[in-house]
């Protein structure tokens, strides 16, 4: 039994659309989710799991050969779900983490990533690590804005960023699932990295419109996107991880990615155009 947990998220969805499309079947597919009413439509056996409910955890968990267990928001958390996978006896986890969740400057791998990548292993469940990169989606949801403003602000420099789109990432989690090593740590990004100059330059390319990146201090960046409505925290951490990309935190020459999907990832231009 594969059981993916916030199933009902982008990437989750996106997981277990490509494991149907490869001929898992259904019935050994579980979705593991906080609101089974939400989950009707993924067209396999839904169970509730909310990482805030621990009780809920290592029932939904129960037959698990393989977790792929989807980041949430807190380390809190991601201690019940590890708890509960060791609980039920899951014989597999596969964790979404962050890109050199272990060396990392940024916030969000010090404060989440690398202590659950610690307690996993620590757990004495067999593990992959996927530590994932940027998504694409992060730049395309924001057209409208930069095309409406005129500029992309941000605090990150001339830093280069490996991003590719969820399909990719939901691709290298389905990889990882159907042919698991345990104990590997995939670096995951795209092939082609990028600066928010050349963003700009891309997004401009394809809208016709004019866009200029405008390069800030991570505190200006910070108060400008609380300025903007952006809780203060959150902010925060934005800035921080656009700080981490200045200094090379966010670029990847692995090539992990495309080795465990057999193709090249999305390129900005593509996603720009699809977008």
């Amino acid at each position: 039994m594969i059981t993916v947990t916030a199933a009902t998220g982008h990437l989750g969805r996106l997981v277990i659309a490509d494991l149907l499309d490869r001929g898992v079947p259904a019935s050994e597919i579980t979705a593991a989710v906080r609101t089974p009413s939400k989950a009707a439509d993924l067209g396999v056996r839904v169970v509730e799991a909310d990482y805030d409910r621990p009780e809920t955890l290592a029932p939904a968990f129960a037959g698990t050969d393989q977790l792929l267990f989807i980041s949430g928001d807190t380390l809190e958390q991601h201690t019940n779900v590890i708890d509960a996978a060791r609980a039920a006896g899951v014989g597999l986890t596969v964790y979404t983490s962050g890109l050199r969740a272990d060396t990392s400057s940024l916030t969000l791998m010090s404060g989440k990533h690398a202590p659950t990548e610690r307690a996993i292993v620590a757990s004495g469940i067999p593990y992959v690590f996927l530590r994932n990169g940027w998504y694409l989606e992060n730049y395309t949801a924001q057209i409208p804005q930069f095309v409406e403003n005129g500029v992309i602000l941000g605090a990150a420099g001339d830093g280069r960023v490996s991003a590719a789109s969820r399909a990719d990432y939901a691709a290298a989690a389905v990889a990882a699932l159907l042919a698991p090593v345990p104990g590997s740590v995939y670096e995951l990004g795209g092939d082609e990295a990028f600066t928010m100059s050349e963003l700009a330059a891309e997004v401009t390319r394809a809208t016709g419109t004019t866009v200029v990146y405008k390069n800030l201090s991570e505190a200006e960046y910070a108060e400008t996107l609380t300025g903007f409505g952006v809780p203060a925290p959150f902010a925060a951490v934005l800035a921080n991880a656009d700080r981490g990309l200045s200094v090379g935190d966010l670029h990847v020459d692995s090539g992990d990615l495309h080795r465990l999907i057999g193709r090249a990832p999305t390129t900005l231009a593509a996603a720009l155009k699809s977008a």
